[in-house]
This record gives C-alpha cells, structure tokens and sequence, in this order.
C-alpha cells in the first residue's frame, strides 16, 4: 500500500509504502537507489522484476526504512505503537527499565517519533547543564600524576625513569552517558526527512556536548550505571541505546542518504517474556535459569545426545518443576504449526520430567489448556497481549508467574 508522508509545508512529498510483517509483499516501481537500501536495510527482501519493477517482501523484522523519496514501513501484526514498542526493546536491554522511560511523543510516523521523542528527552537532561563524572585516564607524562602503572612502566620502558606510565581519574564531560547521548543525537541528525525544525534541535543538543568523544562506528556501547547522579539522564539514555543498537543512517558520501530502523520482534518478544518472568517468580521459592540445556536421550557419545533448549525452566530443590517457552509466530498467523510448538513442548517435559509446560503467545483471548494423550502432561497456552499499557502487560507476566507456581504447588500436593 503507497501513500505520501505528511511532510513540512513546500517539501517534496515523500513517497510510502506500509506492510504487514506477515503479508507476501506487494510490486512496486522503484528507482535504483531506493531498491538498494531497501535491501541492504535487512527489513525486506527486494527482487527486480523488470521494467523498474520490483517485489518488495517482508523477512520477518519490523521497522522503517527512509530516503529522500520514500519510506518503507513493515509493521508488527498485533499493530503495537511506538511506545510498546520501545518499552519491549528496552526492557529487554536493561532489567531495570521503567515504563514511564519510554513514552514516545505523539508524532505520526516512526522517523518523526524517534527524533522528536530524543530530542526532547535530551533537552531534559541537558537543561541542568551537561553531566560530569570522573573518569579514569592512562596517560605517558613526564611528572607524575595520580599514580604510576608499575608493571606497563617496567614493560614499555625498562629501565627509564621518564616518561612515566601514570593513571589518574579527571573530572570530564566526556563520559559514557554523553558519549551514548551524542551519538543517538548524531544519527537521528542524518535521517533524511526529518522536519527542519527538530533537525535544527537536535543539532543544538549536539553542539553541547561538543567536548565530547564521538564513539567508533561498529564500536560496542560504552557501560554506564544507573546512580543517583544520572537520574536525569536515564530516560535519554535509554531511547538513546534503543536507537542506537536497532537504527543506522548512512550521511550521504556520494551514495543516497537513507536511514533504517530495524527490530528482530521474535527475538524481542522471547528475550522480553523471559526477562519479565525471571523477575515475576523471584517472588516465589526457587530459581529460573533461561535458555536451559537438557538432554532428551540417553547417549555414551557425545555426538550422540540430542539436547533440548526451553525458553526458561524453574527449578525448586535443585528439580525442574515448571517450563515455559515464547513463540512470537502464533498459530493463527499464516505458516505457523501449533503441532510442531507443542511437540516441542512435549519433548522439553518428557526431559525434564516436568508434568506442566506454559507457552506464552502474543495476542489477546483467554488461557488454553491441552492435555496430551496417553500422558499426564499439560500444556498451556497463555496469551500475552502487547496492545496492552506496560504496567499492564507485566501485570500479566505476573498472573502467568502466579498460576504456573499454583500448578506447582498443585502437582506437589497430587505427590507428583
């Protein structure tokens, strides 16, 4: 489906096209340019057809791709907004990521959203003045300063007493939080399109931090930890790490400016069901281990052991007591195989000597329980709805947590 972009009064209209992230694509006419940064974005795959013709299908992301004459964006199925969204991303970066961190400002459209979402939330923490904090600095002097490094001393230089290899810490603003701060400022400042006004905003945000060290292309994020010093930098830092780890824009350098947003939500969806559950059954006697290896046979090699990996197994005593797994493909989307979850779930109990396995769907409606035959296994389906408010949506990780430990301790009374 194509339509225009609202756009700032006398800018060219920008050409859009919006999919489904289960549908089978659509053929579109697209220049050159544009057909290779759809594909090189990881967003969909884009086949020419001839004739300027090319079959545009989605690869199982979501997110956004925008260039100077189009944007492409392939949505979530259950329509999750921005918001959502980025509450899923960064609960999953961070354990400790709150809600009210992530409300993104209520701008049509993904680009505009993100660059006006940071803006706003860096204007916020730089209204104080830029953050300063102490960081440790390996230096060559000829004086000494804070203190001498002994062993790359005797390593670097045996036998000279100048210059010498000293450590000291300096109060800077060039730390971790302005440094992840700038370049999310920096990235969102390249994507083409964006209006004049909040580019010209972002730039500003960015001219403050202008002492600071931009961060190597490619390079990992710098480690910060929440204190009370930080506080109000928390909620641009969290955005800023959002889009930095899932979004990339590409400045120009003789090729087409593009910029590209692009989330794994299968990924997403299984990391943030296990996080949350982890930190719902803390409340609960036991440990969960995520992503637990088990053996399914029994095997003298080792190339001969078939090994199981349910999404997280709660273990009370030191015994499994409860699996579950997150499957973001439910089996009312198209292709999706309800058998082939539930023999996994199947496997994953047999293994574990588990009576009760929990798979967690995205979408609405209410609990299933299957009972497989000739066993005395269960196998729940649990709904998980992601158009729901993010208080609400751990609310519900908490219900499945509560009931999966009722189980339990039903089990444990029946002595199985």
């Amino acid at each position: 489906m194509s339509r225009p972009a609202a756009l700032p009064p006398g800018a060219t209209p920008v050409r859009r096209i919006v999919l489904d992230e289960l549908s089978h694509g659509v053929v579109e006419r697209l220049d050159a340019g544009s057909a290779a940064s759809l594909n090189a974005s990881g967003l969909v795959k884009v086949s020419p057809l001839g004739l300027g013709l090319f079959r545009i299908e989605p690869v199982g992301m979501v997110g956004s791709v925008r260039t100077p004459v189009l944007q492409l964006d392939v949505r979530p199925k259950q329509r999750i907004d921005l918001t959502r969204l980025l509450f899923l991303l960064g609960y999953v970066g961070d354990q400790g990521f709150r809600e009210d961190a992530v409300t993104a400002e209520e701008v049509p459209g993904l680009w505009s959203a993100l660059a006006e979402s940071l803006a706003q939330l860096a204007d916020r923490a730089m209204s104080r003045g830029v953050l300063q904090g102490y960081l440790t600095v390996d230096e060559s002097l000829r004086t000494v300063k804070g203190r001498i490094r002994i062993s790359d001393q005797i390593s670097r230089r045996p036998g000279m007493l100048v210059p010498l290899e000293v450590s000291y810490d300096e109060f800077t603003e060039d730390i971790a939080e302005n440094r992840i701060l700038r370049a999310a400022l920096e990235r969102m400042s390249q994507v083409p399109r964006v209006r004049p006004d909040v580019q010209s905003r972002l730039r500003q945000l960015k001219g403050k931090l202008g002492a600071v060290s931009r961060l190597q292309s490619g390079a990992p994020l710098p480690a910060w930890r929440p204190t009370r010093m930080n506080t109000r930098y928390h909620a641009a830092l969290r955005l800023a790490e959002v889009i930095l780890r899932n979004a990339s824009a590409e400045a120009g350098d003789g090729q087409q400016q593009s910029a590209s947003f692009v989330v794994d939500m299968a990924k997403v969806f299984e990391d943030f069901v296990g996080r949350a559950l982890r930190e719902a059954m803390a409340a609960y006697p036991g440990e969960m281990r995520l992503r637990h290896n088990a053996l399914l046979n029994e095997a003298v090699r080792d190339s001969d052991r078939i090994v199981v990996q349910p999404g997280a197994v709660h273990f009370l005593g030191g015994r499994p007591v409860m699996v579950y797994d997150a499957k973001y493909q439910a089996a009312a989307d198209p292709g999706a195989s309800l058998s082939a979850d539930h023999y996994r779930m199947l496997a994953y109990c047999t293994s574990l000597r588990v009576p009760t396995a929990w798979i967690v769907y995205p979408g609405a409606g209410g609990i299933k329980l299957r009972r497989i035959l000739n066993t005395d296994i269960d196998v729940v389906e649990f709904p998980l709805d992601l158009s729901l408010p993010p208080a609400e949506i751990l609310a519900s990780v908490a219900d499945l947590a509560k009931q999966s430990w009722g189980e339990v301790l039903r089990q444990a009374s029946l002595g199985r």
